[in-house]
């Protein structure tokens, strides 16, 4: 039987190790997916520093922001999350975290099922042991079974969409969700001043994600120049403020308040992940203002602060974390929408699967060398 290759890590710090498994059979609730486009998502490089707060199946296959094909289906796989028919040839994504729709959180708080019980993680916390292996993205193919994982979620890509572009529907989901989440606490409206922190992947989808949602001006703080902050202004950010220029917290206070003029901004979202952002970040916001954690994904550590700042100024402090399942059409649909509008391709720098391929994805992605690294095992697929 034909083998597929696996990419797995042994624990944090370790170097990527390519596995063969087998070709699985196809129960028929189930479907397996070939990978045209794969993501490495700043919390796979926090847990391979070993930042993550949770115990982990080590070894296991990394990669959650996933663009494929279907190559073969169950007999009972039939539709997606959105009741959108599936078939063979049908590019799809799946998402990491997968609520499952049944425990207190998906049952009450169905705007909160983001923070379901019983998740199903791909990409995480299914480990390279349980059968048939094909559990994450960096990989040749991935697996997903609806009777053996319930909670799994699948959506349909549009059939001229670039599978590129499905790859990063995840990442701008989180960016959608999180400005919902401000629009709906009465944070967030049209015409507003949004102030971003952080350059990364998540700055530049935010950069997007701010204007589609009716931002009237957009400001990136971040680094480093190229290739980061000069792509946010690509992406619209009329003015950048390049924290390995502009040093110290004060200077960076002063210099974002002197381009949006007036008292402040009126929203201001962490995308940087860094504990020192907050305290800084609410300097930015007039008064009355929004601000939106949504880079602490992981656990930096802690920082001092006065929380009579956040009253005094009378603010708006809103966490955001990834996305329930009735999220996910929303950044599928915003990238298709806007596929010629920005230079969402430039964003990605592709590498092949190999284990020397995935090793510079990952170091290029902590040296900041790249915007978001893109593991492409399939390069005819993504063409």
């Amino acid at each position: 039987m034909e083998q597929i290759r696996v990419c797995t890590f042994d624990g944090p710090g370790t170097g990527p190790v390519i596995r063969s498994v087998p070709w699985p059979n196809i129960p028929k609730k189930a479907a397996l997916i070939k990978i045209g486009a794969c993501g490495v998502c700043g919390t796979d490089l926090h847990i391979l520093k070993g930042h993550w707060p949770r115990k982990l199946p080590w070894p296991f296959t990394l990669g959650h922001e996933i663009g494929g094909v279907l190559v073969e289906v169950g007999t009972e796989f039939t539709e997606d999350f959105m009741s959108k028919p599936l078939k063979v040839g049908s590019k799809v994504m799946i998402p990491p975290l997968m609520p499952c729709g049944r425990c207190y959180y998906c049952t009450h708080y169905p705007l909160s099922a983001n923070k379901c019980l019983t998740p199903v993680y791909y990409g995480r916390y299914l480990g390279f042991e349980k059968a048939p292996h094909l559990w994450g993205g960096w990989a040749e193919y991935v697996y997903v079974d609806l009777d053996m994982l319930p909670g799994t979620k699948i959506y349909k890509l549009p059939d001229d969409m670039s599978l590129r572009l499905g790859a990063l529907s995840e990442p701008l989901t989180s960016c959608i969700r999180a400005f919902n989440r401000a629009t709906r606490a009465g944070g967030f409206s049209w015409g507003n001043t949004v102030v971003i922190q952080g350059s990364g992947p998540i700055g530049i989808l935010a950069v997007a994600a701010a204007q589609e949602m009716g931002a009237g001006r957009v400001i990136c703080v971040g680094a480093p120049e190229a290739p980061r902050l000069a792509l946010a202004r690509k992406f619209g950010a009329e003015a950048t403020v390049n924290i390995d220029e502009v040093k110290t917290a004060e200077e960076r206070i002063k210099k974002v308040r002197d381009i949006v003029g007036g008292f402040g901004a009126d929203v201001v979202i962490d995308c940087s992940g860094h504990p020192t952002a907050g305290p800084e970040g609410i300097e930015f916001l007039r008064d009355g203002g929004t601000y939106i954690e949504m880079g602490q994904f992981t656990d930096a550590g802690s920082i001092m602060t006065s929380w009579h700042r956040i009253c005094t100024k009378d603010l708006n402090v809103l966490g955001s974390w990834g996305f329930t399942g009735n999220d996910l059409p929303l950044g599928v649909e915003m990238l298709y929408w806007t596929r010629d509008k920005y230079p969402w391709l430039e964003m990605q720098t592709l590498y092949p699967f190999s284990e020397d391929g995935i090793g510079r994805a990952v170091a290029d992605a902590i040296a900041m060398k790249t915007v978001k690294s893109t593991i492409v095992p399939w390069p005819e697929l993504v063409q």
